[in-house]
């Protein structure tokens, strides 16, 4: 394990048990799976992993005008593991999507014709991804381990590959880009790499989420500002409370982790229950639309009015009636 720049280089068993110890205040729903393009295979020398990070963070910063890197993660040819941005920060990939999600992306060119994934690149990239759904306990499915692809560019709506959208991961990835290619030649190889269909966790029943609305939060060893600092939160992160005392919140079931309830903003989670479900900016139909969301999209819902729901700390409302609350 390495540090340089602001990043960390990880074999793929240094990753597996760092993750499993990482303590990770920020509610994880989704998994997003992503190709560079460029740098591909090409690119990598066997020795230049911090340079190719470094690259990608300047143009993120420089021409996108993005805060940081976009992506978590990052895997290499050779079948390490880089680390990104924050997990506590929600992730720069998908328009409209990258609420509670997690993002990776896999150094190469795997469009058909492309690069081959080497066998240590492929071993990585099934086993990060089992180990990510295992940590957040994210169930293996298309609606919760997505490409890229299946999101149009323009809107952020999911298309499953229709219209305007990038071939992110590849057209060659694990058999194809495509929704059936994903559960036909992707997820049962993540499954396997689980140790097969491992049951999900199941949400407690009584689970309260709060936001974080302020810029950056203390996490505390105890419910007291005099108590140890041992992690922060940014804004708009939504934590799980687990309890709640003298005006301080538990965000974790086993470890002691506090912060301060008036920096917080209660939350209920929601699924999406219509085939599609337009996103607008504002609460009613005459306000333009955003993004559209699929059945069985996971949101949270900030705010209501006149039977419409905000589901972010932006302007983002749905109609009431095609949320199913938890």
């Amino acid at each position: 394990m390495e540090t340089r720049q602001g990043f960390t280089l990880m074999t793929l068993a240094e990753f597996e048990g760092w993750l499993a110890r990482l303590p990770v205040a920020r509610t994880v729903l989704t998994l997003q799976q992503h190709h560079t393009w460029s740098p591909s295979y090409r690119s990598f020398n066997g020795s230049n992993h911090f340079a190719l990070q470094s690259a990608m963070k300047r143009h993120h910063v420089v021409n996108n005008g993005w805060g940081d890197i976009g992506q978590h993660f990052t895997t290499f040819p050779d079948g390490m593991v880089m680390t990104g941005r924050s997990l506590e920060a929600t992730p720069a990939c998908i328009k409209g999507q990258n609420a509670s999600s997690l993002c990776v992306e896999h150094i190469g060119n795997f469009d058909t014709g492309g690069d081959a994934m080497s066998a240590a690149h492929r071993t990585t990239v099934l086993r990060f991804s089992a180990a990510v759904c295992r940590r957040f306990a994210i169930p293996v499915t298309t609606d919760r381990v997505v490409y890229h692809h299946w999101f149009n560019l323009d809107t952020g709506a999911r298309t499953d590959g229709a219209g305007n959208t990038k071939t992110c991961p590849g057209t060659a990835f694990f058999g194809g880009n495509s929704v059936a290619n994903a559960q036909r030649s992707f997820l049962p190889l993540v499954r396997s790499a689980m140790g097969g269909a491992v049951a999900v966790a199941e949400v407690p029943e009584g689970m309260r989420y709060a936001v974080v609305k302020v810029d950056r939060l203390n996490v505390r060893t105890g419910p007291g500002s005099d108590f140890d600092k041992v992690n922060s939160v940014v804004l708009g992160s939504v934590l799980r409370i687990h309890d709640e005392k003298s005006g301080w919140l538990r965000i974790s079931a086993s470890r002691k982790e506090w912060v301060f309830a008036r920096m917080m903003h209660f939350v209920d989670r929601a699924t999406v229950n219509a085939t599609t479900l337009n996103v607008r900016s504002g609460p009613a139909v005459t306000f333009s639309k955003l993004v559209a969301l699929a059945k069985g999209k996971e949101v949270f819902v900030y705010d209501r009015r006149n039977q419409w729901c905000r589901i972010g700390l932006e302007e983002r409302w749905v109609a009431e009636q095609f949320l199913d609350l938890s």
